[in-house]
C-alpha cells in the first residue's frame, strides 16, 4: 500500500483494515493500536496511538499531528496492535505502507 501526503498537511488521515495472511479482517474488540513511521534509514519519525474506527471489521486510522508531515521524502509505516490478552501483532506483517510526504508550492 502507498500512501501520498503533502509537506505539512494534517488530512487525510492513513486509514487501512487490517487483515490476517489469508485476507481476513483482524478483530480489534479490546485491542489498542499504534502507527509507527520512519525515515527509509531507520529514524523514528512517528510513534503514537491510532484508533480503532471499527473494531469487528479491523479498520484503523492515523490523524496527522502537525509536525507529523513536516519533513519531505519517503517513510515506512507499519500499525502494532496490541490485544486484550497483551500479545502483539503487527500489520502489514509482510512489509510496510510505504509514506510519501511531497514538498507543496507554498
Amino acid at each position: 500500500m502507498s500512501f501520498f501526503i503533502k509537506q505539512n498537511d494534517t488530512v487525510p488521515s492513513i486509514r487501512v483494515t487490517l487483515k490476517n495472511g489469508s485476507g481476513t479482517a483482524i478483530d480489534l474488540v479490546n485491542a489498542t493500536v499504534r502507527f509507527h513511521m520512519r525515515t527509509l534509514t531507520g529514524t523514528t519519525k512517528v510513534n503514537s496511538s491510532a484508533a480503532v474506527v471499527n473494531a469487528n471489521t479491523g479498520i484503523v486510522q492515523y490523524n496527522w499531528g502537525g509536525s507529523d508531515t513536516d519533513t519531505i521524502g519517503s517513510f515506512q509505516g507499519e500499525f502494532q496492535v496490541t490485544y486484550a490478552d497483551a500479545t502483539v501483532e503487527t500489520f502489514p506483517n509482510d512489509g510496510f505502507v510505504h509514506i510519501e510526504i511531497l514538498d507543496d508550492i507554498a
